[in-house]
């Protein structure tokens, strides 16, 4: 079974998200042994795609939820750690007579 987006074959995991951020992976996580001028281009292109949409991290996280949802949700499944103290702030006092 083959699956597309927008008229693309999609046939890894890298696919999928490349597709959904519009951009490619490496332009986010750098390749190993980038030299620094080619790490600060990469982030200076990073920045003007940040500028021209700043919605894309949400959409980024929106998608990295759905993703653990559809496929690992029992990461979502959080229960508080056994003898964990909850500390609860007094109210602070500003001197004044009530």
């Amino acid at each position: 079974m083959r699956t597309y987006i927008g008229g693309h074959e999609v046939v890894s995991d890298t696919d999928f998200v490349e597709l959904a951020l519009g951009t490619p992976v490496e332009l986010w996580l750098g390749v190993e042994g980038e030299s620094e001028m080619e790490r600060a281009a990469r982030l200076d292109a990073a920045r003007d795609i940040l500028a021209d949409n700043p919605d894309l991290p949400d959409r980024v996280s929106q998608i990295a939820a759905e993703a653990i949802e559809a496929f690992a949700p029992e990461l979502f499944n959080v229960a508080p750690l056994a003898g964990a103290k909850v500390r609860r702030r007094q109210p602070r006092r500003n001197g004044l007579a009530a």
